[in-house]
């Protein structure tokens, strides 16, 4: 049973503190994330569909994830104000925020959906949806689907980290993982059996997404820590800029990667249209639907990622309201060691099993020219993820511990400045390669700036003096 306060948080082991918020957050973010490559991998196995359906995937998966932007930096943001507010034992405007974070993220969910249901072929056009007439059809009717399932896909995410902040991570992984449960249970019966084609991907997501919402709201109405109240939901200036100014960081690392992959998906129909081989109309789709399958690796390795540093926000916001500098110095030697690891894991698997990794998502039904691409892909493309690992976490290791405006600059600095800026640069001097060289490149030098900052954090939390306030 969790515990009914958070004082636990200023006294228990390090370690201990980071398997109990960090795992259910990862499985949290992998199921999250399963929702989209689940859909992928059937979607590649039904020989009617193939790679032109792995490109429409690939196409409106960004456009999930400018909802999932707006989602985090609600949830997130509200996660990490709730944690330091209870860390100062102010309940009340814990309360206050989590209240204004359910409202705020109803508006921000219909406002989107109407957005995306009259501008949708615009929309797909602008993310390279238009490569060709068959991948345009599939973006279409996936599209259609998954935009009805947007304001409880973004309702559930934000709840997500909302539930933890209160002292429930359990009941936050479970949510997720009911929902994408049914999604996988549901894909094969409706891709295969009913071939329903792209809809049939789509609706089995959207039901899945159904599913964890209606459990967050259960939740809201049983929460432990802090209890809600009419008034709480009433929007408030105070709190919802707090709440934003917080979240801005995970906004930022969501809707840049959506700005990157706009960048990329362009310059692949662009420079691929320039290649010998993908320059031809039944080859076009190919680049698009495999850098799409080695983003999507990389979304399950930043989940991992993410998910141990996300997980240990209301650790480090409770320690750093409570001015506990030691406590929070140590847990992000820890957190930066483990990340380290994972990135090092995940390199060794895209450089030495690529044709494994290219088998789950149909491989065997496509030609050689979609394999050949594949491997070199993923072995240039993600040949830098120990540095994109440990970046990510001191991002969201400085959100945690309030201090936005650092957050903020190095999620600008990598998504915005580098990951655009030579996903556009690059193709110009080295052709379709450039879009794979585009994010060790980003990736290498971000991580000189990180550098930098990781430092200065660690001088910051070795000061005697506890100056929470400060951002």
């Amino acid at each position: 049973m969790e515990e009914k306060n958070q004082s636990y948080l200023a006294t228990e082991r390090i370690g201990k503190l980071m398997g109990k918020y960090a795992v259910p957050c990862i499985i949290s973010l992998l199921v999250g994330a399963l929702y989209n490559i689940v859909d992928q991998i059937f979607i590649a196995n039904a020989d009617y569909l193939g790679s032109y359906g792995n490109a429409a995937n690939t196409v409106v998966f960004p456009l999930t994830v400018i909802a999932l932007s707006i989602a985090v930096m609600i949830g997130d943001g509200c996660c990490a104000f709730v944690s330091l507010s209870l860390g100062k034992n102010k309940t009340d405007d814990a309360k206050h925020s989590m209240g204004n974070a359910v409202l705020l993220t109803v508006i921000a969910s219909i406002i989107l959906t109407v957005i995306y249901l009259m501008f949708s072929d615009q929309i797909i056009a602008m993310f390279g949806g238009t490569v060709n007439e068959e991948t345009f059809k599939h973006s279409q009717e996936y599209f259609f689907w998954i935009t009805l399932g947007i304001p409880f896909y973004m309702f559930g995410q934000a709840m997500n980290p909302v539930i933890r902040a209160d002292g429930s991570p359990k009941f936050a992984m479970v949510s997720t993982l009911a929902g994408a449960i049914a999604n996988i249970i549901l894909d094969p019966i409706f891709i295969f059996i009913f071939k329903w084609g792209m809809m049939g991907a789509a609706v089995a997501t959207v039901i899945g997404q159904i599913i964890t919402a209606i459990l967050s709201i259960w939740y809201l109405c049983h929460t432990k820590v802090v209890k809600l109240s009419k008034e709480d939901f009433k929007l408030k200036a105070k709190f919802v800029s707090k709440t934003l100014v917080l979240g801005i960081c995970s906004f930022l690392s969501q809707i840049s990667l959506v700005a990157a992959m706009a960048a990329i998906n362009n310059m692949i129909q662009k420079y691929g249209a320039q290649d010998q081989i993908f320059g031809q109309v039944q080859y076009a789709q190919i680049p698009m639907a495999v850098v799409g399958i080695v983003m999507k690796f990389f979304q399950i390795v930043i989940s991992i990622v993410v998910g141990m540093a996300a997980g240990c926000i209301p650790i480090v916001g409770f320690n750093m309201g409570a001015g506990l500098k030691e406590r929070v110095k140590k847990l992000f030697t820890k957190l930066l060691i483990a990340e380290a690891i994972v990135g090092a894991v995940a390199l060794v698997i895209v450089e030495f099993f690529p044709m494994q990794l290219i088998g789950i998502f149909g491989a065997a039904n496509e030609s050689v020219y979609y394999t050949d691409f594949a491997v070199k892909a993923f072995r240039i493309y993600l040949c830098m993820i120990i540095f994109a690992c440990v970046n990510k976490s001191a991002f969201i290791f400085l959100q945690a511990m309030g201090k936005a405006v650092a957050s903020t600059m190095l999620s600008m600095v990598r998504e915005i400045v580098f990951g655009v800026g030579f996903a556009l640069v690059l193709p110009i001097f080295f052709g379709l390669d450039g879009v794979l060289y585009s994010m060790p490149v980003s990736d290498i030098l971000t991580a000189v700036v990180s550098a930098i900052i990781i430092v200065m954090t660690y001088k910051q939390l070795s000061k005697k003096e506890a100056n929470i306030e400060k951002q």
